[in-house]
């Protein structure tokens, strides 16, 4: 039976207060990409940080590839590629000295990945990291976690600085490593982020986890709200949206209406069939919002396999 990537057992990290991690008992198979999502100060950093032996947890245990995060974290660290929440400060180092300095600790990089990633987010290694912007600092921490084609990654909020451009690449590189046979775990704050990516998420609040989900699971709890003008003389169909699928909190203001959508977006466009739309605007809440509405304090969550 192949060893799961990451295991985690009650993993706990009290800071006291109700602030940190408790009782995650978590499994991750290889070669998946498992988002874990959440809104800031949910938990997330804190649990990369057990599994990668940097915080001794208060109770429970975590395992990568079988291996215990804090007996064995050196060996833990050589099958890892990490990319933490704040990458380090390099000061006048360059590019390339920063890649020599992290290939010298793992054996040597090979040249042509390490040319190969900068290529792909268009990064000038010969420049100095504090002339770096954010966005370029970024590129260079996710290089320096795949440029050794680990058997896991870990990467903490891992698309921060990058233009649109970036975290396309970004996604696409996290797919190619998947069907080459490596592991992603990957944590984030942004419900459309994982969605790019991820085979499954993890959903952690308050320091708990709340849900496993299937990316089919993800689609059908999102949350837009949703904005339509309609053109003058046009008759709004108050009744079918009303009545549509999903379709919460419907508010109507002269020729403007509002309204939640929980899921898909077919129920709404069916009802809105032959009558002129002038514009519409969908915005995604944030995950405070989103879990203000799906996981209120007090509410029994299941937890899913």
């Amino acid at each position: 039976m192949t060893v799961p990537a990451i295991q985690t057992s009650r993993l706990t990290k009290d800071y006291g207060l109700g602030r940190g991690l408790f009782d995650l008992d978590l499994e991750i198979p290889q070669q998946q990409v498992f988002g874990f999502l959440g809104p800031n100060g949910a938990g997330k950093t804190t649990t990369i940080r057990c599994v990668m032996g940097m915080i001794r947890p208060t109770s429970g245990s975590a395992h990568v590839f079988g291996l215990d995060c804090l007996r064995d974290s050196v060996a833990v660290k050589r099958k890892v590629g990490y990319l933490p929440g704040d990458v380090p400060q390099f000061g006048g180092m360059r590019g390339n000295e920063v890649v020599a300095y992290f290939g010298g600790m793992r054996d040597g990089a090979d040249p042509k990945r390490v040319r190969e990633l900068a290529e792909r987010f268009d990064l000038d290694l010969g420049r100095r990291f504090r002339e770096y912007s954010s966005g370029n600092k970024q590129k260079l921490g996710i290089l320096l976690a795949f440029m050794h084609s680990p058997p896991l990654l870990i990467l903490d909020e891992p698309t921060g600085g990058l233009d649109p451009l970036n975290q396309q690449e970004f996604y696409r590189l996290v797919r190619e490593v998947r069907d080459g046979g490596a592991t992603v775990f990957l944590s984030s704050h942004i419900l459309s982020e994982v969605e790019h990516v991820c085979d499954r998420v993890g959903i952690v609040r308050g320091g708990r986890l709340v849900r496993v989900a299937e990316l089919d699971d993800l689609h059908r709890i999102r949350v837009h709200r949703v904005e339509l003008e309609f053109a003058d003389g046009a008759v709004i169909p108050e009744r079918a949206i009303r009545q549509a699928d999903g379709v919460q909190d419907f508010v109507v203001d002269g020729r403007i209406v509002t309204c939640t959508v929980h899921g898909s977006f077919e129920p709404l466009m069916a009802a809105l069939r032959g009558v002129p739309v002038t514009n519409l605007v969908s915005h995604e809440p944030s995950l405070e919002e989103f879990f203000l509405e799906y996981y209120r304090e007090g509410d029994e969550l299941a937890v899913r396999p």
